[in-house]
């Protein structure tokens, strides 16, 4: 979670973490990061943030999904546990652990497509137990891609629809903020607070960004 508040801070935008219900009230987006995403699911719910959180994103609260954030923000889930819980704002298949376990952990560099293509290269990105989506809706905006390297097709890896942009890698991890930049684009002026007592960001009006953790 310390990585996406020095990304926000690189940006000029404080940001604050959320634990409880009442830390929802007033944001203007929110960062779920990465982790693992059916420990995380039981953690929102146990802080009893899940319903909430879920209607807020409903209702249209921006969202930065990474890793097992995106899992998290999918429509389905291939490999999870029977009971995993998503909030199905993304509307993608995803796969967990698709690229494989820790030790087949990677860094690459992604081509940019569409709004993160301007003229500053490739994204550096780390993929660390990444999901893989498998399919996503024709309501989704694929911003950039990704072959496997084993004869299988390439696969999104950067995803938007509407107000949720989500990431299968860790952009956090790199310097590289256009992602971040992005996202604080899709929220709008205002301070940076954080989200759910697993890990991410969550943002509250002009000037404020937050984080889940």
């Amino acid at each position: 979670m310390r990585e996406h508040v020095a990304a926000l801070g690189d940006l000029g935008e404080d940001a604050v973490l959320v634990r409880r219900r009442a830390d929802l009230v007033g944001l203007g987006g929110i960062i779920l990061p990465g982790g693992e995403s059916t420990t995380l699911s039981m953690l929102l719910e146990s802080s009893g943030l899940f319903g909430p959180l879920g209607d807020a994103l409903a209702a249209g609260l921006p969202a930065f999904g990474t890793c097992a954030g995106l899992v998290l923000l999918s429509s389905e889930v291939l490999g999870g546990r029977p009971d995993q819980r998503v909030f199905g704002q993304l509307h993608c298949t995803v796969r967990r652990n698709g690229y494989g376990r820790q030790v087949n952990s990677f860094e690459t560099a992604v081509p940019a497509m569409g709004v993160l293509d301007g003229g500053a290269g490739p994204l550096p990105a780390v993929f660390i137990r990444a999901p893989v989506v498998v399919d996503v809706g024709p309501e989704v905006e694929v911003l950039a891609v990704l072959g496997r390297g084993d004869g299988e097709p390439a696969s999104p890896v950067v995803c938007r629809q509407g107000a949720v942009l989500a990431t299968t890698f860790h952009p956090e991890l790199t310097g590289d903020r256009r992602l971040h930049r992005v996202f604080l684009g899709m929220v709008g002026a205002g301070p940076v607070v954080g989200a759910p007592p697993v890990a991410g960001s969550a943002l509250s009006g002009p000037g404020r960004r937050g984080v889940v953790r």
